[in-house]
């Protein structure tokens, strides 16, 4: 009897800790691989980082459109952009394809 009261006396005594054991297990995994976790986080901060680089080259390219068009608007054309714009699309040309300069009026 005395054995029985003193092994019921210990699993009683561990009852509190084991639980506390495997509640901190439990929520200790999922902070680090879970799906809110701390991998996923690193995984959330390096893809955000891919599409603000992505956004940013977006965005260069749209104000370097932007200016070439401000330099073809009628009353302010540059004529070295037209010049590069006339010599990429020679460029562009099947071979055989002759290319005639039209008279100025």
């Amino acid at each position: 009897m005395r054995i029985r009261h003193s092994v019921s006396r210990f699993l009683a005594l561990m009852v509190l800790p084991a639980i506390s054991v495997a509640a901190s297990a439990y929520f200790g995994y999922y902070a680090i691989w879970g799906e809110r976790g701390f991998v996923q986080l690193t995984a959330a901060r390096s893809q955000l980082q891919m599409e603000q680089d992505r956004l940013a080259a977006l965005r260069a390219d749209r104000l370097r459109l932007e200016h070439r068009i401000q330099l073809l608007k009628p009353g302010s054309i540059d004529p070295d952009l037209v010049e590069e714009l006339a010599r990429g699309q020679q460029l562009e040309s099947q071979p055989g394809q002759v290319d005639v300069p039209r008279d100025s009026h």
